[in-house]
């Protein structure tokens, strides 16, 4: 697509912005009319490694509830082939950011998210729970370790957004209030969040995954490091052991450094969207692929010719 057509308000950036321009801009704006639009500022242009590192300790939440996680083991993905379940949840959110749920290619995404959960028993709770995870996981680690705190429109803009999504997901009794979804989602923790050894088994797969893409002799500090990164809340759910107050702060600390780098960095005038998604599944994504091709049974559209382009298991064979 024609990025000038499709989003005009990032098509073209002043010759010499300043600091602060996206988020001037987004003051501007409304948060619940142009939500998909400052949302897609927000997280592809001023903070998107913070989004991409917030998104995956959300998820990492999620397998602290144990029917989710229970869900999780069921599937197998996580235990057969961990990075492609990581990369298609990875970029079936980032279609859904950059491009908007009601374009065709946000569609096509949204398609393929309600064929993956339709296949599995999930309540309508959980659902919400990990909706609300989406939301509020990100605004508390920009505003605790990014460059610059958000904008209460950016706040608002994020709700509303996901918001839109889970409406197009059928996700049902979404609270139409940011602070009453918190609310809801702070007490639902509180009644199911604990230990389980399906919830030990999904988030040391996922641990293991996030080791795996650092050199070996750095894995076991990669993997202590991580585990500094959860809270305590997370530490008992997944029965991960207890990491020094001193490796906390370190870790903590180093992230809000490299803040303090990035605060003079110059404004980001090309959006990181899902060419600049870190996935190691699908070379040189989106180039020769569509939403449809990602997930464990990828939808063949009728009006695209030839074979996927992904590779896929012989008749009969299981596919993650």
């Amino acid at each position: 697509m024609d990025s000038a057509v499709e989003h005009p308000l990032t098509a073209r950036v002043p010759l010499k912005p300043g600091r602060w321009y996206w988020r001037d801009l987004i003051a501007t704006l409304d948060p619940v009319a142009d939500a998909a639009e400052i949302h897609r500022i927000t997280s592809t242009y001023e903070f998107p490694w913070d989004y991409q590192r917030a998104l995956e300790l959300a998820l990492y939440r999620t397998y602290c509830i144990p029917s989710v996680s229970a869900v999780l083991e069921e599937a197998g993905n996580f235990r057969d082939h961990p990075q492609k379940r990581y990369d298609d949840t990875a970029l079936l959110m980032v279609e859904l950011v950059e491009h908007g749920y009601d374009s065709p290619r946000g569609k096509e995404a949204l398609r393929v998210i309600n064929r993956q959960h339709a296949r599995y028993d999930i309540t309508n709770d959980d659902m919400l729970y990990v909706l609300s995870t989406f939301i509020y996981e990100p605004l508390e680690w920009i505003d605790a370790n990014g460059w610059r705190r958000l904008h209460p429109n950016e706040r608002l803009a994020a709700f509303h957004f996901y918001r839109g999504v889970g409406q197009r997901m059928k996700i049902a009794d979404i609270p139409e209030d940011i602070g009453e979804f918190r609310r809801w989602r702070d007490d639902y923790e509180a009644r199911t969040m604990r230990y389980a050894p399906s919830n030990e088994l999904i988030g040391t797969y996922t641990l293991d995954l996030m080791c795996s893409w650092y050199p070996e002799a750095a894995r076991p500090v990669v993997r202590r490091v991580v585990q500094s990164l959860i809270d305590d809340d997370m530490t008992r759910a997944f029965g991960f052991p207890w990491q020094p107050s001193a490796l906390r702060k370190a870790a903590y600390g180093a992230l809000r450094a490299r803040s303090k780098v990035v605060r003079w960095m110059p404004v980001r005038r090309h959006e990181l969207g899902s060419r600049g998604t870190e996935n190691r599944t699908y070379p040189g994504y989106p180039e020769g692929y569509r939403p449809a091709d990602l997930g464990a049974c990828p939808i063949q559209p009728r009006d695209r010719m030839g074979a996927c382009p992904v590779a896929h298991g012989a008749p009969g064979e299981a596919v993650a």
